[in-house]
């Protein structure tokens, strides 16, 4: 992908554009129902509510960042740094710019870190999320099979690309 990836921390502002980027990670699970459209738009609003309450609860020393491609708000990143792992609680871009790198530089990005500071990076993937290849491509390992979701792991001397 041409253009800058940076990193900002998000601001409540972004609630609306986090919102959508969730409505578009579920969009082709919510085509196949026969809802209508203000259905669909609950729907979304009231699991992006439970997400991000499942997070802040689970995960409140999380750093919540947006993803910007040359300033355009593009996706969200959020890391938890422990002692010895690195976890990405969610990474997620919007529909144009995914499949065209920034994910890939951005977990190229959290692996160098991990490397410089002898962690390893985990996270859990729904096990038909098409990133899935992304991730293993990189060298994240599947560590455990917990139902719907896998947890990957990517330490030093994993292949990264």
């Amino acid at each position: 992908m041409d253009g800058e990836i940076t990193l900002r921390a998000a601001i409540a502002d972004d609630e609306a554009f986090q919102c959508a980027l969730y409505a578009s990670t579920r969009a082709d699970e919510l085509a196949l129902t026969d809802w209508a459209d203000a259905q669909k738009e609950e729907f979304v609003r009231m699991q992006f509510g439970a997400q991000t309450c499942h997070y802040r609860t689970h995960y409140p020393e999380a750093v919540w960042n947006i993803i910007l491609h040359d300033g355009t708000p593009a996706g969200r990143l959020i890391v938890v740094r422990w002692e010895r792992e690195i976890r990405i609680v969610d990474i997620s871009l919007m529909p144009a710019f995914r499949g065209r790198g920034a994910g890939t530089r951005i977990l190229l990005d959290l692996c160098g870190q991990a490397r410089a500071e002898r962690r390893l990076v985990s996270i859990h993937v729904e096990k038909f999320n098409p990133a899935l290849r992304l991730y293993e491509r990189l060298g994240f390992r599947i560590v455990e099979d917990k139902g719907v979701y896998l947890l990957l792991h990517w330490q030093d001397g994993d292949p990264v690309m």
